[in-house]
């Protein structure tokens, strides 16, 4: 199979540190982002791996070169102006039947072998990797009813809920609803696939799942690369 890196993000949200470097290339110890996918790629069967580009193209390129160093074969598109993560699809040529998504920014240990095979065995259109994330609320959470009774009082409740992990498979089908040169998002392309009657699927898993371009996920992200047992839990070969 084949895989896409999503890497052409500006990664707003680390600024000061991606004003000189993009996202994919900030480091978890002295390893880039972008080396942890492709070394995980490459452990899970991909061999053919096309990057999409945008802010600062060259020096992904220049770092990842053909990617031979890593067993795997590169090449790459370049978005001109943005399109998102969708949208972004729709300029690459020759993509095979079923192809994995994985944005250049994620910290996973998913066993991507089990999501494209549960993609396959149901026959979706998209198949979206996604993992269960618990927020507590530090504060005391007070329901009322119509006439300002107190209905309850829950003092830091947590909540628990499915996020997407940013790791999807796509059948093929699915570049037929995105337009050339659109501004489109894979989340919006789900809802676009679902209004139209295709099947949508969840891989619900237990793996865990750190997304770097949020600052605080970073940093834990940094703590786990920090000692040689959590650096083998994702650095794969």
């Amino acid at each position: 199979m084949q895989a896409v890196i999503l890497a052409g993000g500006k990664g707003t949200r680390l600024r000061p540190l991606t004003s000189a470097l993009p996202k994919p290339l900030v480091p978890l110890g002295e390893t880039p982002i972008i080396e942890v996918v492709l070394r995980q790629l490459r452990h899970f069967g991909f061999r053919e791996v096309i990057v999409s580009t945008g802010h600062l193209a060259e020096l992904i390129q220049a770092f990842c070169g053909d990617g031979r160093k890593w067993g795997l074969k590169l090449r790459y598109v370049h978005e001109d102006k943005p399109l998102s993560t969708a949208g972004a699809l729709k300029l690459i040529r020759g993509l095979d039947r079923h192809f994995l998504t994985i944005n250049g920014d994620i910290l996973t240990n998913l066993d991507l072998r089990k999501l494209v095979d549960f993609h396959r065995r149901s026959k979706a259109v998209a198949t979206l990797g996604v993992c269960e994330r618990e927020t507590v609320v530090s504060l005391g959470v007070i329901g009322l009813d119509e006439d300002n009774r107190l209905k309850s009082y829950v003092e830091k409740p947590s909540y628990k809920y499915l996020v997407s992990m940013g790791v999807n498979v796509f059948d093929r089908r699915a570049l037929d609803y995105i337009q050339k040169n659109e501004f489109l998002g894979i989340p919006e392309l789900a809802h676009r696939l679902m209004s139209a009657g295709e099947n949508v699927m969840g891989f619900k898993n237990q793996a865990q799942w750190l997304d770097i371009g949020r600052l605080e996920d970073y940093q834990a992200a940094q703590e786990l690369f920090a000692t040689p047992r959590g650096r083998a839990r994702y650095l794969r070969g």
